[in-house]
């Protein structure tokens, strides 16, 4: 493998290129899901190939095969600097790259069982076992489950010396029922919506969800739902689960923070942002408990943006995004960073495979923990909404104004959960919003969502983002209804 790289790399160099980096990815993935007790989908692929990217006369070039011979790669590195040069005929400047030391390494993502070492037979009967506890439940007319496993070898070369590998393995897996009762469609899911919980582990987080014993309380919910009270249109109490607050980071935080985004170099799926370079260390975010960071290291947790390395071969670290309220960094690679007067990359450059161009990617987003008991928050709730797991969400093309429905509610009064609530919704501006969390619970309740499908670039690159979040209290949210700034 790395004599690919090396040879791609020599050629490159001999064609002109004053950098070059190349990644030699061996992708294997496996996907199961059921639905109504039978089989939807049973695949297993993998692929394996080689991407170049490479700077000359100031810009940048890149170029991919599956040929990997050293005809191949070769050919792959001369094309990548051709790219660049004519590129470079209609620059408006030169990348400039802060630096970056030279690693050689080699990292592995803890894990205990293999999955693609358990039988095919073994998962889908779990799935299928688990979709007929689903259906026993008088109601449910629609249920649904799934199983994804990733395993992604990486090698990194870049000219300047780094030689980097990576092996990383990661699983997920959801369960979720519907109940459709005459025009009204209802939903609860576990442990969370849209494909449940991902993370960098091993079969092992599988057996730790427990489908089998949670799957007949997500059925009972979604066929009682409709018997539930609607919930109501009012500014108040909002409180939020830890799953739900992981899609407001991800769409409120973590997207705006995309220092592409920022400069104008990208929009595709999730537009601009309102986070202009001028409010960096001024604008007050959020209140003064709210702290987060984007994590790749391992220490944080096996989120879906952990590793060790990034595409552009810079470690892992901690940035500061929201310290104490105020607005401090931006998610940066090399050639961003000096913009924002940084002499180093924050080391968010990811790509979702060998034939794409790394860029800027969401690593581990996440809100620190506060200081709550769970039960202790609501206690001290005297009128409130509880609110958790996703169902749909709205955000503008600035990620400034949004509105967020759940698949379940709770009406809260007098500190006691006291009535579940249908098609809850709420809706609002994101710094108001942030500026309104006054509870955060402690790391006791603190889980690190894994989301699997985050889509961005053009051709569009599917990457995993990780946001930890424990429930927290917001006041004084538009609740039940859009919010209108008229």
């Amino acid at each position: 493998m790395w004599d690919l790289c090396t040879n791609s790399l020599d050629t490159a160099g001999l064609r002109g290129a004053s950098y070059g980096d190349a990644r030699l990815m061996h992708l294997r993935q496996r996907d199961l899901t059921t639905k109504n007790g039978r089989v939807g989908t049973l695949s297993q692929s993998e692929s394996i190939g080689l991407g170049i990217r490479v700077l000359a006369d100031g810009a940048w070039g890149f170029a991919s095969t599956d040929r990997l011979t050293r005809e191949g790669v070769a050919a792959c590195a001369a094309q990548a600097v051709s790219l660049a040069k004519a590129s470079a005929l209609a620059k408006r400047s030169n990348v400039v790259l802060v630096p970056e030391q030279v690693y050689v390494d080699s990292w592995q993502s803890p894990f205990r069982k293999d999955p693609f070492e358990i039988p095919l037979e073994t998962q889908l009967a779990l799935l299928l076992a688990a979709d007929a506890e689903m259906r026993r439940v008088k109601g449910v007319t629609l249920t649904e489950t799934d199983m994804q496993f990733r395993k992604i070898d990486s090698w990194f070369a870049s000219s300047a010396g780094s030689r980097i590998h990576q092996h990383k393995v990661i699983s997920g897996c959801g369960i979720a029922a519907t109940s459709f009762q005459d025009e009204e469609i209802q939903k609860r899911s576990y442990p969370n919506s849209f494909g449940g919980q991902h993370s960098l582990q091993g079969y092992e987080l599988v057996e730790a969800l427990d489908l089998m014993r949670n799957a007949p309380g997500i059925a009972e919910e979604a066929a009682a739902l409709h018997s539930a009270s609607q919930c109501p249109e009012k500014v108040g109490t909002l409180l939020l689960g830890g799953s739900q607050l992981g899609l407001q980071i991800h769409e409120s935080i973590g997207h705006p923070i995309e220092l592409d985004r920022v400069l104008g170099q990208e929009a595709n799926f999730a537009g601009t942002s309102f986070l202009t370079l001028d409010q960096l260390n001024q604008l007050k975010y959020a209140s003064s408990i709210v702290n987060v960071v984007a994590d790749a290291r391992l220490d944080h947790g096996q989120g879906l943006g952990t590793f060790a390395y990034d595409d552009e071969g810079v470690p892992a670290q901690c940035t500061d995004i929201i310290k104490d309220g105020k607005f401090r960094g931006y998610l940066s690679n090399r050639e961003t960073a000096h913009l924002v007067g940084l002499d180093r990359s924050s080391g968010t450059m990811r790509t979702e495979s060998w034939n794409r161009l790394p860029i800027i990617r969401m690593t581990n987003v996440s809100l620190l923990p506060g200081t709550w008991d769970y039960d202790d928050l609501i206690a001290d709730t005297h009128d409130g909404i509880l609110m958790e797991t996703n169902r749909s969400w709205s955000i503008d093309d600035r990620r400034y104004q949004f509105q967020f429905s759940t698949e379940i509610g709770w009406e809260i009064k007098g500190g006691k959960k006291v009535r579940m609530l249908k098609n809850p919704s709420y809706s609002g501006i994101t710094t108001e919003f942030w500026n309104s969390c006054d509870a955060i619970c402690k790391f006791d309740h603190w889980t690190l969502w894994g989301t699997p499908n985050c889509g961005k670039g053009q051709p569009m690159q599917t990457m995993g983002t990780g946001h930890g979040a424990s429930p927290a209290r917001f006041r004084d949210v538009h609740i039940g209804t859009a919010f209108s700034s008229q």
